[in-house]
């Protein structure tokens, strides 16, 4: 029967299709990092007291693509290259969500619409890289070999998401409640797209590593489909809303180490 936790464990046994797992994992992550570093960087003088928790978020999503790769090390394999179907954030970017490369390669500081902008995209994509990581947590937290890392990532992307809450909300009592609003349905619609189209990637690539049978293929496929179809009709809203979060202050201090990795 095929399941969320027999089709990660069918990737996690096979030396090649965990490769390129990891790979696309740390890719992501460490670009994450550097985007979140260079908004530290550029925050304006309005918003400065949130530079010290964008700064912690590059942080942790820098540890995040330094466990993926020492998980690569530890079973003796070297990364993959990413194929650009499967780069999640750069087609974002593509679509014009969340901050572009271009503006953060300046030094010319940012506007309070930038910031909402950022924080708007992070609450969209933490939302979903939180989903998962709970996912892999039910199954795998305590797996001897990637156990830890899952545990340890799973913990920053609920603080991570708890910060986009809290500082989405604190910009809305700002007088940015409107663009806010916009800012996250456009988000939320358009990463919908490319969930979709780099899950149909992911797997298509998966399949012919394990050798899976066409009607396998055809079946994953097709739940991938429906998930975006529910996404479009209405599960969207849940990235869009926002709450006080249990967790306060979430990012307020230094990134923790994972020592035991790297």
């Amino acid at each position: 029967m095929l399941s969320a936790r027999s089709l990660f464990q069918e990737i996690l046994d096979h030396d090649e299709s965990y490769r390129l797992f990891c790979s696309i994992a740390a890719s992501g992550e460490a670009q994450g990092g550097w985007e979140n570093g260079r908004i530290a960087a550029l925050v304006p003088a309005s918003q400065r007291a949130l530079a010290p928790k964008v700064a912690r978020h590059g942080a942790d999503e820098d540890k995040h693509g330094r466990l993926f790769n020492a998980l690569l090390r530890k079973r003796g394999l070297q990364p993959a290259t990413v194929p650009e179907e499967t780069d999640y954030t750069a087609l974002l970017e593509r679509r014009g969500i969340g901050l572009a490369h271009d503006k953060l390669r300046r030094d010319e500081p940012l506007t309070e619409q930038d910031v909402v902008t950022y924080l708007a995209h992070s609450r969209v994509t933490e939302q979903r890289a939180a989903g998962q990581m709970d996912l892999l947590k039910k199954y795998f937290g305590g797996h001897p070999e990637i156990g830890r890392a899952i545990l340890m990532i799973a913990a920053d992307e609920e603080n991570h998401l708890a910060y986009c809450h809290e500082e989405l909300l604190r910009l809305a009592e700002q007088g940015h409640g409107p663009a806010i609003r916009r800012a996250l349905r456009d988000c939320a619609l358009a990463e919908a797209v490319v969930y979709r189209d780099v899950s149909l990637a992911v797997m298509a690539h998966m399949g012919r590593i394990l050798g899976w049978p066409r009607a396998k293929s055809a079946v994953l496929a097709a739940g991938i489909r429906a998930v975006y179809a529910y996404e479009r009709l209405a599960g969207w809203r849940r990235m869009v809303t926002l709450r006080t979060p249990e967790r306060r202050d979430a990012l307020g201090g230094p990134a923790a180490s994972a020592p035991e990795f790297v």
